[in-house]
Parts: structure tokens; C-alpha cells; sequence
């Protein structure tokens, strides 16, 4: 990207919105555009400017901001980050189900400005260089196609995802029926405490068990057990185990991990599935899935918001199908019946 990084700050409060265009203006490499106070004046604010990246607050007077998200993605789709006070609530869940691409704590009283300034630059950098995807409202859906049948039966799925996964995971798990007939064990790579809200939020939308890990939780079928936020999933025989192992290529809970314990323990009797994301978390893993035999899924291009994981465990010849996400949940629930 040549010059700075444009970005529209969208925020209720004067004070915080003031806070935020000091800490990227500390940097020449960012550039505020643009302030809302409220969602559709930020939605007529990126229409006008064409910021690289949006930030804004959930709490804004019309209708706590989903407004403002879902008129962005449809008029004029932007990376946008939601700053959320609270990380547990259902709300800052919707609004990446409506294609904000993450979400990130606004900093509490004793916070070190200076860091949250440096990891909130660092952010909406890695944000800025995202292709999204146009999203009507928040509501398209694609039409179906027929999935291939005969996969085999398997004992377990797992599912790895990064930016744009939590949208992704909520259709995949609407799509699973309530008497799934085995577990699922998800790593999505999200910012520090968000994990356990959107375990909860998941919970709500779909008619699976959906939980955040603890260790030594049983996996049966139709529970969806979520890695919690900074530790390690790895499955057992029948249960999980959480560890405080190092970060694997920065990611701690990480993809890989994940993937490996399954081609350890449950081999062809496993289902892989690799969504959205930056990077290549989750490629070796998937290739070590397929080596032991399991079935290998991943997003495609087209429906996801970043593809790169994804890609990367194609290149990598560890994909048996490359689906659109609209197909994902009929493929897992062929694999293991």
C-alpha cells in the first residue's frame, strides 16, 4: 500500500473517538479520514472517503451500530474492526456475523496507552491490505449446490479459522442438525477474552452444544467444544486436554495443534475443516489429517474473507474438497453418517 493508512474512526463518544485519532496520528503512517458519531453517518462517511479500514464502537444510537456495519458492507465494503467494551457480549458477535472482519478490547482504565496504541496500529495495518467481501446487509445467503456423496463415516471434526471465521462458524454450525452424530473442536483465532462471548454467542445461534474448553471436557456427539482464549486444544481419545504449551507460529490456541492431535489420536476417523484466515496456520495440520487418512474440507476463494490458510493447505495438496461455505455443513454431515 503507498501512503498512510487511511481510517474512519466511528465512535459515540467524543472523548474516545478523540483518544483514538491521537493514537493513530502518532504514527505518519495512518491518516483519520473521518469521524461518525452514529452508524449511518459512518456509512455516508465511508461512501464519501473510502477509508482503508473503519473502527466503530457497537454502541452507537441507531440500533447499537449494526446499521452502520451492515450499510458499509453492502455500499461500500471496508476492513472494519469493532472495538468492543465488553467481551463477552452477544452483540459484538452479530457484528462480525454482518462481515466486520474483527474485534478488539477498548482499553480499560489502567491500560498502557502507548502499547494499545502500537497493537491497535498494528492491527488496522494488517487489517488495511484485506479484500472483503460485499456483504448484502448482512444477509445473503448463496444458493445450495449438491454435494458429493459417499465421504465415509468419521468419529470427529475439527475446524480452524481466523479473520472472518466467527461469520463463517455461525452458518457451518446453523447447517449441522441437533443429533449430529459426533463431536466438533474448533480453534478461532480471535483477540485475548473474546473466545469464551463467542463460544456463548455460537451457543445461541446454533442448535448444537456450544462451549468454550476446559480441560478434560468430554467429547460426545452434537457438543461443540471451543478453544478458550490463549491455551493450546489438543484431543484425546473421548476428551480434550487444554495446555499452556508456546505459541506455534504466534498463535496460541493455534490451528495446527489442533489438527495434529486429531491425525494422532483419531486418524481416518477424523474430518478437517480449514476456514477464512491470514497466513498458513492450520496447512500442516490439515496435511497431517489427510496423510492419517481423514477427510480434508476447505473454504474457497470466493466466500472467503481472506484467503490465505485456506489456500495455503490447498498448495500444500491437503484438501480433498474446496467448497464454498454454503456447502460446508451438508459435506461434514455426509462425512459422518
Amino acid at each position: 500500500m503507498s501512503g498512510p493508512v487511511r481510517v474512519l474512526v466511528a465512535d459515540d463518544s467524543a472523548e474516545f473517538r478523540d483518544l483514538l485519532c491521537r493514537l493513530l496520528r502518532e504514527d505518519p503512517a495512518f491518516e483519520v479520514v473521518a469521524v461518525a458519531s452514529e452508524g449511518d453517518a459512518a456509512a455516508t462517511a465511508a461512501r464519501t472517503h473510502w477509508p482503508d479500514v473503519v473502527t466503530i464502537d457497537l454502541h452507537l444510537p441507531d440500533a447499537e451500530g449494526y446499521s452502520g456495519i451492515a450499510r458499509i458492507m453492502a455500499e461500500t465494503p471496508r476492513p472494519i474492526l469493532v472495538l468492543a467494551s465488553n467481551p463477552s457480549e452477544s452483540a459484538t458477535f452479530k457484528a462480525l456475523s454482518l462481515g466486520a472482519l474483527d474485534v478488539m478490547g477498548k482499553p480499560g482504565p489502567q491500560e498502557d496507552l502507548a502499547a494499545y496504541g502500537q497493537l491497535l496500529r498494528s492491527r488496522l495495518r494488517l487489517l488495511s491490505g484485506v479484500k472483503v467481501i460485499r456483504h448484502l446487509r448482512g444477509l445473503r445467503q448463496p444458493p445450495r449446490a449438491a454435494a458429493r456423496p459417499g465421504l465415509g463415516k468419521r468419529e470427529l471434526v475439527v475446524i480452524g479459522a481466523s479473520l472472518g471465521g466467527p461469520r463463517a462458524l455461525a452458518q457451518i454450525l446453523r447447517g449441522l442438525p441437533a443429533e449430529l452424530p459426533v463431536p466438533v473442536a474448533v480453534v478461532q483465532h480471535i483477540a485475548d477474552g473474546f473466545a469464551e462471548g463467542l463460544a456463548t454467542w455460537l451457543d445461541q445461534e446454533s442448535p448444537l452444544e456450544v462451549r468454550a474448553a476446559a480441560d478434560r471436557d468430554v467429547l460426545k456427539p452434537g457438543r461443540v467444544l471451543l478453544a478458550p482464549s490463549g491455551r493450546h486444544l489438543v484431543v484425546a481419545d473421548g476428551y480434550v486436554r487444554l495446555t499452556d504449551d508456546p505459541p506455534v507460529d504466534t498463535f496460541r490456541p493455534a490451528v495446527n495443534v489442533l489438527f495434529r492431535s486429531a491425525a494422532q489420536v483419531y486418524g481416518p476417523r477424523c474430518c478437517g475443516v480449514l476456514l477464512t484466515g491470514m497466513g498458513r496456520d492450520g496447512a500442516d495440520g490439515l496435511s497431517a489429517l489427510k496423510r492419517g487418512g481423514a477427510v480434508t474440507f476447505a473454504q474457497d476463494e470466493a466466500s472467503s474473507a481472506v484467503f490465505g490458510m485456506a489456500r495455503a493447505a490447498i498448495e500444500a495438496g491437503a484438501v480433498d474438497r474446496v467448497l464454498p461455505l454454503d456447502e460446508i455443513a451438508r459435506a461434514v454431515v455426509e462425512a459422518v453418517r
